[in-house]
């Protein structure tokens, strides 16, 4: 990749690239100036910025910003925040915004989240691959023209963020939780406190709490069972009714019962369902295919209407804005609000689990099991460099299977037990998600498909 290409650098929906090279401050500056573009052109003067705890998320920050400005276009610094609070950034002052942060991503990375006002999504097909190009320009000229400057101002949004979220989900009438967070020494380590903190009947016991995006205790990755054995143990050892574990940019979050058990994204996506229908009847709920069939079969119990959609923050919010949808889930433990500008905020989800068990006089595992239906086997990638070979093997040895290409390939069996096969956009990796109503039924299934995958020349 030549200093000026971006492509491996501008991603689907996001820029995500190790610091400094290929992502540099000249680079942030010229995307600042990219974005700052697109945003003039839109008729818009302003946009929002926050950042991450990573050592490089200020330099970068501040580099956009001064590219933003170049072009004429004002900045106002939210700060140190969560990626949901720049989403609430972006909806409470109806401004474009840009997250400083690479997630769950080593310390080594940095990247940037985009949107347009009221947090609207930003990926290629939408703005981004205009940001990279314009952005690609500037580099190659040597500096973005500065025609007209704009200012930069600083606004702390925290506590106007922690109402905000206290006033869609109130927790001062549950019953006291005793709750374990695992932060990860990311930033729900900031947030936490004063979303669930002052005046709540919960007694919160930090793990990790400390920003430090070099990540000294393990990766803010909770997807990986590795970085959830600290909570584990910690929920058990305090007695403690649940614990959260959130990534890095604490846009996710993750759920363990008493037992230290893990709660499914499925089945969170269920539970918050069933509270957001409550309030809205018959509301439209959307989940993504990956997600537990008992999904749509509980949304249909209770009034509302399940739409499917695939994965991906993009198809998501899209089908949330052309359906009305009050909720949506994925099986990433990504969970988006229409009351939060249709973006994903894991701590409202927190929330929800939190107002659920503190209303109910049931422990976690009895209050979940509601929704665990079925056994799933979980994502499992496949090094296989001719994918569409593997597939077409897979699906000619399931004959009486129904097919379903809605994302990837999607395979019914009749017994309620289905499987879906999906290519990675970045990597030779086909992706296999089983779930079947019995652990040994999910074995059998989950066997037989790896070894057809795998069984294709140059797989592993």
């Amino acid at each position: 990749m030549s200093s000026h290409d971006l492509s491996g650098l501008v991603k689907a929906y996001d820029v995500r690239g190790v610091v400094p090279d290929p992502f540099s401050e000249d680079v942030a500056r010229a995307l600042g100036a990219a974005f700052a573009g697109l945003i003039a052109d839109e008729g818009g003067s302003r946009l929002v910025t926050a950042y991450d705890m990573r050592e490089s998320s200020v330099p970068l920050s501040r580099a956009f910003a001064e590219g933003a400005m170049s072009q004429g276009v004002s900045v106002v610094e939210a700060g140190l925040g969560s990626t949901d609070l720049l989403y609430f950034a972006s909806g409470h002052l109806n401004l474009p915004g840009a997250m400083f942060t690479a997630s769950h991503n080593p310390a080594k990375y940095n990247g940037i989240k985009m949107c347009r006002a009221g947090a609207s999504p930003i990926g290629q097909a939408t703005g981004l691959a205009a940001i990279r190009e314009s952005a690609e320009r500037i580099l190659a000229a040597g500096a973005p023209a500065a025609e007209t400057t704009g200012d930069i101002s600083s606004v702390d949004l925290l506590s106007e963020y922690a109402h905000y979220l206290r006033s869609l989900v109130d927790l001062r009438g549950i019953r006291p939780l005793k709750v374990v967070v695992d932060a990860g020494n990311g930033m729900g380590g900031y947030t936490v406190p004063v979303v669930l903190g002052e005046g709540l009947p919960l007694e919160i016991v930090p793990l990790y709490f400390e920003l430090d995006g070099d990540f000294p205790n393990h990766e803010a990755n909770p997807l990986d069972p590795a970085n959830l054995v600290d909570l584990q143990k910690a929920v058990v050892e305090h007695k403690a009714d649940i614990g959260l574990a959130f990534d890095g940019d604490a846009d996710r979050c993750f759920v363990v019962d008493e037992r230290g058990a893990p709660v499914s994204p499925s089945a969170i996506t269920a539970l918050v369902a069933v509270r957001e229908l409550a309030k809205n009847p018959g509301a439209t709920i959307i989940h993504n295919l990956i997600t537990s069939r008992a999904v749509p079969e509980i949304v249909r119990e209770h009034g509302g209407n399940p739409v499917r959609t695939r994965v991906g923050h993009s198809f998501i919010k899209a089908q949330m804005a052309e359906t009305g949808a009050v909720f949506g889930g994925e099986h990433s433990a990504h969970y988006y609000f229409r009351d939060f500008w249709r973006a994903d905020t894991g701590m409202l989800a927190a929330m929800h689990v939190l107002a659920a068990l503190g209303e109910s006089d049931q422990p976690l595992s009895s209050l979940g099991a509601d929704y665990e239906r079925y056994v799933a086997s979980g994502e499992i990638n496949s090094v296989v460099d001719d994918q569409g070979a593997a597939v077409a093997q897979v699906v000619a040895a399931f004959p009486e299977a129904e097919l379903d290409e809605l994302d990837g390939t999607t395979l019914s069996l009749g017994d309620g037990s289905w499987f879906n096969l999906r290519a990675s956009n970045t990597e030779p990796l086909l992706r296999l998600n089983v779930e079947a109503a019995t652990e040994e039924r999910m074995a059998e299934i989950r066997d037989q498909v790896l070894a057809l995958v795998r069984s294709t020349p140059e797989a592993s």
